[in-house]
């Protein structure tokens, strides 16, 4: 007998803000004061907060979102204090020109950018509203591509309609709708250029049907909604800045489960049939430890689970020792590669005794966000780092999409 069981679930990836925000000298925390007031740092990257002023809704949403902790997270301070150890503090600006983008800007002041992100509190903002609303080109000659950043009181963004005001100049710049705008920091990983064309966050973006349909990063995780840009505007289509993906709803729009239970006597066949549905790679492969796991659970009778197999998709490095390692900057190849392609379907066959002593039993499926692995010191760190322990939602798993059926015997 043969029963087939669908779910459809989520995923998702890049980052870039849009709107406008108000441009004016940024008080220096004490905190800051030894490297970024004496800058202009400060002047040149207003700290967010001042953009809450006339943007509340914007900035709401972005302090929710991921990249308002891009220097924040334990995990990121535990990643960074590893790489410059691994380094022996070679380019310290490394993780910080997707996590700080505007240390493009201040390269001179990159232990300003160490100091703080290490304190646990920072006072500047790793991606923050100027981060992104100040660049004007994205040049993709190079590789990672490099964000242009052009600093004064002129901020870009992608309304043609904008509204005049007092507090900074408004410019409408097409690169806000396109997908360039996130390449710059979602395209690779600067510390992995050796591993060549396995360095790919994406994949084979360019040529999946979504894209060509037309659809660029902004459309799932910057979506339009019906809203005020500046605090008292008239409504009109604005962009989403809480940057859904890995986390938040749509995710549950990132792959979808088709599941067939076979009963054969003895022996029972799970076949899974699990789809990616978006225009890259599942997972996006950064930081090096990320992974998906598809899991299969059999429960028997008073459902204790009588069999239980999954299957990962990421990617496994190795060292120069030829060691295992889940750290991209000590990586020097691929050992494995079971990352998910754009809209790639994969099919995994599950086989195993079927359940005795019972009448039915329960066939359970999902596909989730791994939590962080790693060198049991490393995530320590990350533990010691984190005000909430092993409760960090970092070393939870983050759920996609599930399925589940009663298969009867009899």
């Amino acid at each position: 007998m043969s029963h087939r069981r669908t779910a459809v679930g989520l995923f998702g990836f890049v980052a870039i803000l849009s709107g406008f925000f108000i441009w004016s000298v940024v008080p220096v925390t004490q905190g800051a004061e030894d490297g970024a007031a004496k800058t202009g740092l400060d002047k040149a990257f207003p700290l967010a907060a001042k953009c809450k002023r006339c943007h509340e809704r914007a900035y709401e949403e972005w302090e929710a979102s991921p990249l308002s902790r891009s220097i924040h997270s334990p995990a990121f301070r535990a990643m960074l204090n590893e790489y410059l150890t691994f380094s022996g503090g070679r380019d310290k600006a490394l993780c910080f020109r997707c996590h700080a983008p505007h240390i493009n800007e201040f390269p001179e002041h990159t232990e300003t950018f160490v100091t703080q992100a290490q304190s646990g509190d920072p006072a500047i903002d790793g991606v923050g509203c100027a981060q992104c609303h100040l660049i004007q080109h994205v040049d993709r000659t190079k590789q990672p591509p490099v964000p242009k950043y052009v600093t004064g009181k002129t901020l870009y963004g992608p309304y043609k309609d904008f509204v005049s005001n007092l507090a900074h100049q408004s410019m409408d710049l097409d690169l806000f709708r396109k997908t360039d705008l996130c390449l710059n920091c979602h395209l690779a990983v600067p510390m992995a250029t050796n591993l060549g064309n396995k360095n790919d966050l994406l994949g084979s973006w360019a040529t999946s049907a979504s894209v060509k349909s037309g659809k660029q990063c902004q459309t799932c995780h910057m979506p339009g909604q019906v809203g005020e840009s500046a605090n008292g505007e008239k409504k009109r289509t604005i962009a989403n800045h809480s940057f859904p993906g890995r986390l938040g709803k749509l995710r549950q729009d990132a792959a979808k489960l088709d599941v067939v239970t076979q009963v054969k006597g003895a022996q029972t066949t799970v076949t899974v049939t699990l789809r990616n549905l978006v225009p890259h790679n599942l997972p996006t492969t950064h930081p090096g430890w990320a992974s998906v796991v598809l899991d299969l659970t059999i429960k028997g009778k008073n459902l204790k689970t009588v069999f239980h197999d999954q299957r990962v998709y990421g990617r496994t490095y190795a060292d120069a020792n030829g060691e295992p390692t889940v750290f991209d900057f000590k990586a020097v190849k691929v050992v494995s590669d079971t990352v998910l392609k754009p809209e790639e379907t994969r099919l995994e066959t599950f086989t195993f005794p079927t359940p005795t002593d019972t009448r039915s039993f329960d066939v359970e499926v999902s596909l989730n966000y791994a939590p962080v692995t790693g060198p049991p010191d490393f995530l320590q760190r990350i533990e010691a780092e984190s005000t909430k322990g092993t409760q960090d939602p970092v070393f939870q798993p983050i759920p996609i999409v599930s399925t589940a059926e009663n298969i009867p015997l009899r």
